[in-house]
C-alpha cells in the first residue's frame, strides 16, 4: 500500500495500478527489494489482469495421464472463468475441449466419470471423444446444417512425463518452451512411470500467489510446522524456464515425517543431484511439485478469485511401488505427513489474507530465506505491467 499521508484516504486504490513505477522496489535485487503491494493480492482488478495477461496464455497442468487410463474417461475443471472437459479418445489420446454445448451453450459433463459419448443433458446432442458432433436430432429440417461444423471448441493440450498442460492460446510457445530444462534436471525422476494414487482438494481463502510464495521458502518451516515436519533448509537452483526450485539436501525421502522410517524403495534409475537431494519446485504460474527420492506429490492450484484458490493436492509413486502387496498400508505413513503439513500451510496462508486486507498493511522486506517469493514475484509483474 502506498505510504498513508495527511489527508489520505487509507482504502484509496493506486490510480495507475499497472504504472512500472509503483512496482520499482519490487525490481531491485533480492536482498534490497520490497514484497509486492498489498493490492496484488486483494484487488479485483489485478487478479482480472492476471487472468488476461497470465491465465490465458500460459500453459496450466491440468491431471495426469494415469488418471484417465480408459478410454471415455473423463474429468471436468473450471478454470478462469471457463469449464474444460479433458477426456481420453477411443484412439488412447487425451483431449480438451470447452465444456459448453455449441447448441445453446449448456455445460456438458461434470465432475469426473465414464462416457461412452458426450451427450447435452438438454437437447441430446451427442459428440464422440474427440468433439466431434455425431448426432443432432431434430435438425433435421434445418437449412444448410451439417454436423462437421458444429463439434465442440478444442483447447491446446501438451504432455511431459505424464502431466498434462493446456494453453487457451493457440499462438503461444510449446510446452517445451515453457519448460525450458526441467524436463532434463528431472529425467530421472521416470516421472513418465509414476501412477497418481490419491487427489485431495482443499478450498482456500487466499490469494494464489500466497500459497504458492510459502510453498517454495523455507523460512516459515520451523514455526509454521514446529509440531511436523519442522526446519527444512534449502537453496535456490538456476534454471532456465518458466520454473524455480529451491533444493533440500536429504539421504532419504522427506515424504514422510521426520524419525519415520521410509520403506519404499528409491526410484529406480534416480541419478545426480535428485538422487542426494529433494526439491520444492514452481512451475510458474500455479503448479508446485514436490519431488523426493521414492515418490511425488504436486498441488494444482485453480485461483477462484483474488481472495480464493482451489487446491488439489495429488500423490505419485513409481507403478512398481503401487503393485508391491503392502502399498496401501505404508503408504498411510505418507498420506500422514501430507495430511500434517499442508493444512498448516493453508492456515497460515489465510491468516496472511486476512492481514493484507488491512488498509494499513504495506510492503515488506525479504529474508535470505525468500529468493523465490522475490523470483515470483518478478514473474507475475512481467506480465501484468502496463510498457515502460
Amino acid at each position: 500500500m502506498l505510504p498513508i499521508k495527511q489527508g489520505r484516504d487509507p482504502f484509496m486504490k493506486p490510480p495507475k495500478m499497472f504504472d512500472p513505477d509503483l512496482y520499482s522496489d519490487v525490481r531491485l535485487p533480492y536482498l534490497d527489494a520490497k514484497t509486492l503491494p498489498p493490492w496484488c493480492y486483494t484487488s479485483d482488478e489485478f487478479f482480472e489482469r492476471e487472468i488476461e495477461r497470465i491465465f490465458l496464455h500460459t500453459w496450466n497442468f491440468v491431471a495426469r495421464e494415469d488418471e484417465l487410463p480408459n478410454a471415455g474417461d473423463f474429468l471436468v475443471l473450471d478454470m478462469f472463468g471457463e469449464s474444460i472437459i479433458v477426456i481420453r479418445s477411443s484412439a488412447g489420446h487425451i483431449n480438451a475441449f470447452v465444456n459448453a454445448c455449441p447448441h445453446r451453450g449448456t455445460r456438458i459433463l461434470s465432475d469426473q466419470g465414464h462416457c461412452r459419448a458426450m451427450v447435452c443433458p438438454y437437447h441430446g446432442w451427442t459428440f464422440d471423444h474427440d468433439g466431434r458432433l455425431k448426432g443432432a436430432r431434430g435438425m433435421e429440417k434445418t437449412r444448410q446444417f451439417d454436423l462437421n461444423d458444429h463439434g465442440l471448441t478444442p483447447i491446446r493440450l501438451e504432455s511431459w512425463d505424464g502431466f498434462m498442460f493446456i494453453n487457451f492460446d493457440h499462438e503461444a510457445e510449446s510446452l517445451h518452451e515453457h519448460l525450458g530444462d526441467i524436463t532434463e534436471k528431472f529425467a530421472s525422476y521416470n516421472l513418465s512411470d509414476m501412477v497418481c494414487v490419491r487427489r485431495k482438494e482443499y478450498d482456500l481463502k487466499c490469494n494464489w500467489k500466497i500459497f504458492m510464495e510459502n510453498a517454495m521458502e523455507d523460512y516459515h518451516t520451523p514455526v509454521v510446522h514446529r509440531s511436523s515436519i519442522g526446519l527444512q533448509d534449502t537453496i535456490p537452483e538456476i534454471t532456465r524456464g518458466n520454473w524455480d526450485s529451491i533444493r533440500m539436501e536429504s539421504s532419504k525421502s522427506i515424504a514422510v515425517l521426520p524419525g519415520e522410517t521410509t520403506p519404499f524403495p528409491h526410484i529406480k534409475g534416480l541419478s545426480g543431484e535428485p538422487a542426494s537431494g529433494s526439491y520444492f519446485t514452481v512451475i510458474h504460474p500455479t503448479t508446485f511439485f514436490g519431488s523426493t527420492h521414492d515418490c511425488m506429490w504436486f498441488m494444482q492450484e485453480l485461483p477462484l478469485g483474488p481472495d480464493r484458490t482451489k487446491l488439489i493436492v495429488g500423490s505419485c509413486f513409481p507403478r512398481q511401488t503401487v503393485a508391491r502387496d503392502d502399498f496401501d498400508e505404508v503408504v498411510e505413513k505418507y498420506y500422514y505427513r501430507w495430511d500434517s503439513s499442508i493444512p498448516e500451510d493453508n492456515a497460515i496462508s489465510e491468516r496472511q489474507q486476512a492481514g493484507l486486507t488491512s488498509a494499513f498493511s504495506k510492503q515488506g522486506r525479504l529474508s535470505s530465506h525468500e529468493p523465490i517469493v522475490h523470483y515470483i514475484a518478478n514473474w507475475v509483474l512481467d506480465r501484468v505491467l502496463d510498457d515502460d
